[in-house]
């Protein structure tokens, strides 16, 4: 993959998408981010993402491997076995980002990533499993994270990246504290095959393999294989206090831009969205969703508002959400695709928090999956019609937020 361009990319000219209405320190300090990042090359020497990194408990791994092969476009690849994890590598090819998923394998290992669950009371449920964070493709790792450093990130040592079985040839931030995800660096020369090393012994796994084959072979006969595309977007769920932060904070540290930020008064929350600033496909280089509350929890109960987002983020922490997979426009037995696909899951026995929302005319429709077992992790299907480029509509947005807020409110709080 080759982010070079002719023409010497610019953060600040796009078109502001949404309605919703950011603080003054936001709006002075967004346009002279991104002028700085143009100036001092970052820009130019970031590209989009390369792998997103996932960790479940001890035992989980296969499972989840055959809920990802059936669910989405991935394919096993292989797993790296070192000291502490294995790491099982999911691929769909190399113009899309990989996923790494972590398993650990003692069921009391203790990590930095660990104690970011440990502080909320469903994360504690299960101590390993989250989503940890972005691999981002870069043309000079060292130089990159050397600017970095000079703007005050800060980055795994060498032996705290050994300490946690993460490869040494990526460089990784450490958790944000507005979105507890950490981005990572990876330097590719056009051409070259995506490796991390170095994660110990490369085999395949038999056990991983044959759940492999079985989901996709599943996938096959439900005639949902090629309707399936790469992900879409990611979306996070922060607290209020912290969403001009985490934007500004991920602007930094990427070369995205800030599309906007949609309102949703219904559910009390915002939706904000950044994109890469080279005109390629979100299946390329995911869109960056992050969900915030209005307001905090601490006053809904003077006026009684709804907080599925902030309810999420005080059980579980800050931290992904969902990902989302587009579906191929068109239909299939006389139904929608994002219907055909959703109809053929739910039959082997997957959840779905609510009926597919939206409609051709208002350009999108989308669902959610009720969140998995083994990453917590929901997966969203969204459909678009036409030339539309949006990520949601308002009230599909808030259909989605009040379906998973309602789900959310079941666990232990």
């Amino acid at each position: 993959m080759s982010y070079t361009s002719a023409a010497k990319l610019d953060s600040t000219g796009f078109t502001r998408n949404g309605d919703k209405h950011n603080s003054e320190f936001f709006e002075t300090y967004l346009p002279r981010i991104l002028a700085e990042r143009d100036r001092c090359g970052l820009t130019e020497m970031i590209g989009g993402i390369e792998a997103m990194i996932i960790t479940v408990e001890p035992g989980n791994a296969i499972e989840y491997i055959a809920e990802l092969a059936l669910m989405t476009p991935y394919h096993y690849l292989v797993t790296l076995n070192s000291p502490r994890h294995f790491t099982h590598i999911l691929r769909i090819d190399m113009n899309s980002p990989d996923i790494l998923l972590r398993e650990v394998k003692n069921p009391d290992h203790y990590d930095i990533f660990r104690s970011l669950n440990d502080l909320h009371p469903s994360g504690q449920d299960r101590p390993h499993s989250r989503y940890l964070g972005e691999i981002l493709w870069v043309s000079d790792r060292e130089k990159v994270v050397q600017l970095q450093k000079e703007r005050e990130f800060r980055f795994f040592s060498p032996e705290a990246m050994a300490e946690l079985d993460l490869p040494s040839n990526v460089s990784i931030s450490k958790p944000s504290p507005y979105t507890q995800n950490v981005v990572g660096y990876m330097e590719r020369k056009p051409g070259e095959v995506r490796v991390y090393h170095p994660l110990g012994d490369c085999s395949i796994l038999p056990r991983a393999q044959a759940a492999y084959e079985k989901a996709k072979d599943l996938q096959k006969q439900m005639n949902i294989t090629d309707l399936i595309l790469p992900v879409d977007h990611l979306a996070t769920r922060i607290y209020s206090q912290n969403r001009e932060a985490a934007l500004l904070e991920y602007l930094s540290l990427s070369s995205y831009y800030y599309w906007g930020s949609y309102d949703i008064v219904d559910q009390n929350s915002s939706t904000n969205v950044c994109k890469s600033v080279r005109a390629i496909p979100e299946s390329r280089s995911p869109a960056k969703v992050f969900t915030a509350n209005n307001q905090p929890y601490c006053v809904n109960h003077l006026d009684k508002l709804p907080s599925p987002t902030e309810t999420f983020v005080r059980n579980f922490g800050a931290r992904l959400h969902h990902i989302a997979l587009s579906v191929k426009d068109g239909e299939r037995g006389g139904m929608e695709n994002i219907e055909f696909v959703v109809d053929a899951i739910a039959k082997q026995g997957r959840g779905f928090l609510l009926e597919v929302v939206g409609s051709r005319a208002e350009g999108l429709k989308q669902v959610f999956s009720s969140a998995s077992p083994f990453s917590a992790l929901i997966i969203e299907y969204v459909q678009r019609y036409g030339d539309f480029q949006g990520f949601f509509t308002r009230e599909n947005v808030a259909l989605l937020t009040e379906a998973a807020g309602f789900e959310e409110s079941m666990v232990k709080v």
